[in-house]
């Protein structure tokens, strides 16, 4: 078993650094294109290769779609199949981080939430992938008060670990109600930069798609590399209105990104 996590790793990595091989030339080949569509000089980073990358964009298809991206096999199935979702905690949790935990574990439909122990992380993801969990999502906190979120899509990655700022529970909101269940309809407000969108697939691809019907939202919106997450269910008032109730939690996230997984072979 151990040998074949070994082997399917480094496959993984293989298919990576191809991929970044292959952008750069892509790259090579959009500057000396465009200098030449342009009608310029070509920049002095490509003039030795100029001859060879004229070679290769001959024989570029016009209907290509640039180079493969090993984030096709990373959420491959997203959309298709329903994101397993695994929350846990860091260990010797307080009170109010199982309390943020169960908050947590709602908000993902269909997620489970399993009791940390004694655990180590590794145990903890090679459980998760035996049970074909996507997403292992782990909070932490600091004397009582939740700062971290860490999500790990398996098995491979990538990993964003998140601090999280300014948290209010629901338990804090008095006669909140009761938290829906339904699939929850998704806004993203700015994610514009490449790492804004792998950010936003990582955290998209955490939750299942939803029916049009459905009156749950929830908003991720990017002001300055703070994330403010919003948890609302709404409904109409009258055929222009409609009236926004929050369910909570609430809180302000900022991302650490990292590729690989939370464990090493």
């Amino acid at each position: 078993m151990l040998r074949r996590e070994v082997r399917l790793r480094r496959e993984y990595l293989y298919r990576k650094a191809q991929e970044d091989r292959l952008r750069t030339i892509e790259e090579k080949k959009q500057k000396l294109k465009g200098a030449l569509d342009e009608n310029h000089l070509l920049p002095t980073e490509i003039r030795k290769e100029a001859l060879e990358l004229q070679k290769l964009v001959e024989y570029d298809d016009e209907g290509a779609e640039g180079v493969s991206s090993h984030v096709d096999d990373e959420y491959k199935w997203a959309g298709v199949e329903d994101p397993k979702v695994m929350v846990t905690t860091s260990r010797d949790p307080s009170s109010r981080l199982k309390m943020f935990a169960k908050e947590v574990k709602l908000m993902f439909p269909g997620a489970q939430r399993m009791n940390r122990g004694n655990h180590e992380i590794p145990a903890l993801v090679q459980a998760c992938k035996a049970n074909s969990v996507t997403d292992l999502v782990i909070v932490h906190e600091t004397r009582g008060q939740p700062d971290g979120l860490v999500v790990c899509h398996l098995p491979f990655g990538p990993t964003a670990y998140f601090t999280l700022y300014n948290v209010v529970m629901r338990h804090d909101v008095p006669d909140i109600g009761t938290m829906s269940e339904a699939y929850p309809h998704l806004i993203f407000h700015n994610f514009t930069s490449r790492l804004g969108k792998r950010v936003s697939n990582i955290l998209k691809y955490l939750f299942p798609v939803p029916k049009e019907d459905s009156r749950r939202v929830i908003t991720f919106a990017n002001q300055e590399d703070f994330i403010s997450f919003r948890h609302h269910t709404y409904k109409k008032t009258d055929h222009k209105n409609i009236q926004l109730t929050e369910v909570g939690p609430r809180f302000e996230m900022k991302c650490k990104y990292g590729k690989l997984p939370l464990f090493r072979d």
